[in-house]
């Protein structure tokens, strides 16, 4: 923590927290902060922290799942972790060829979100949705054409939504590895949206789908979050 923090935060407040969580806490000079930071003007707080990955058994217990496949911007990775986390999703997958979900770019694009969702490192796509067929998903993914409306499709029940490459999105491969292919329909002449637009689009729809089948949902209850009535979300 940098010296100029002291005006610019409740550092006490700060201290205590980190004191109670069990951080060592050291005092830097500004040098060192901008030395040690990786962007042109850091907050003044640096935090290092073991990285966690939840276990995909996580997905066993929630209804509602984002899979990121090859998506490789951290911002639009970022993105869509900070939109699965707000509809109420339970858990983000990032299958391989994906950017690092931990990375420090991805972290400020989430405003946070990654410390709030479990997210999961899962190996290809093609194994991401076999496994999450096993564990009762329905897989829905994105193509700009060819798919049905995405308004159409049931997201009140487990389900897993897909989303793909910025350039290349999903590969045609995967056919058998998905149940439903949807497409947001356009009215102006863009040709689509970027992923990460797309996916934010189909969380809230499948927010919007369970306030509407589930009236307990609609005064802030994490309609995705578990399967167990009554439990806490992971």
């Amino acid at each position: 923590m940098a010296d100029r923090v002291a005006t610019e935060v409740d550092v006490d407040a700060l201290l205590r927290r980190a004191g109670d969580c069990g951080a060592s806490l050291y005092e830097i000079d500004e040098s060192t902060l901008r030395r040690s930071a990786d962007t042109v003007s850091p907050q003044g707080v640096l935090s290092v922290v073991e990285r966690r990955p939840a276990a995909p058994s996580v997905l066993a217990t929630t209804d509602l799942v984002l899979v990121l496949a090859e998506v490789t911007d951290p911002g639009n990775a970022g993105t869509l972790v900070r939109a699965a986390e707000a509809a109420g999703a339970g858990a983000v997958v990032a299958t391989a060829g994906t950017t690092d979900l931990f990375g420090p770019k991805t972290v400020r694009a989430s405003a946070g979100a990654v410390f709030h969702v479990p997210l999961v490192v899962g190996g290809s796509a093609a194994q991401v949705l076999d496994d999450l067929a096993a564990t009762g998903h329905r897989r829905v993914a994105t193509r700009v054409e060819g798919g049905v409306p995405y308004d159409s499709v049931a997201l009140d029940e487990p389900v897993a939504l897909v989303v793909g490459n910025e350039a290349r999105g999903l590969s045609d491969d995967l056919a058998d590895h998905v149940d439903d292919w949807v497409t947001i329909p356009m009215a102006g002449r863009s040709e689509s949206l970027n992923v990460a637009m797309a996916g934010s689009v189909l969380c809230f729809e499948a927010l919007r789908q369970r306030r509407a089948a589930r009236p307990d949902a609609r005064n802030g209850l994490d309609p995705g979050r578990s399967r167990a009535e009554g439990s806490s979300p992971p």
